[in-house]
């Protein structure tokens, strides 16, 4: 069975990248038809997808936030990684890393983590 691990900061200054890793283990992320995302929830609020790395290592963003979201990943370590820049505090949400099996999918989850932008 799949299990994803979010790790990273959970205090980022506004105006600083806000870079998470999600460790995967149980499967690999390049396994054919899996899809790797990210997805917050602010506070009070729903959740939101921020983007998808697919096993081919081709990457979708959320239009609004395309611009200061970027998702890599680490073959060898089994891992993804998200970095969001240019932080405000309206970006204080908990992050999740998910696999699915479409882009924005998220049959699979991490159990989250939290991070506060400090203005």
């Amino acid at each position: 069975q799949v299990q994803l691990q979010e790790s990273g900061p959970g205090l980022v200054k506004s105006a600083q990248t806000l870079s998470l890793t999600c460790t995967v283990s149980g499967g690999s992320i390049t396994t054919n038809y899996y899809y790797w995302s990210w997805i917050r929830q602010p506070p009070g609020k729903g959740r939101e997808w921020l983007g998808t790395i697919d096993y081919s290592g081709r990457t979708y963003y959320r239009p609004s936030l395309e611009s200061r979201t970027s998702i890599s990943r680490d073959t060898s370590k089994n891992q993804f990684t998200l970095q969001l820049s240019s932080v405000t505090p309206e970006d204080t949400a908990v992050y999740y890393c998910a696999r699915g099996r479409a882009v924005a999918t998220s049959q699979d989850r991490g159990q989250g983590t939290q991070v506060t932008v400090s203005s």
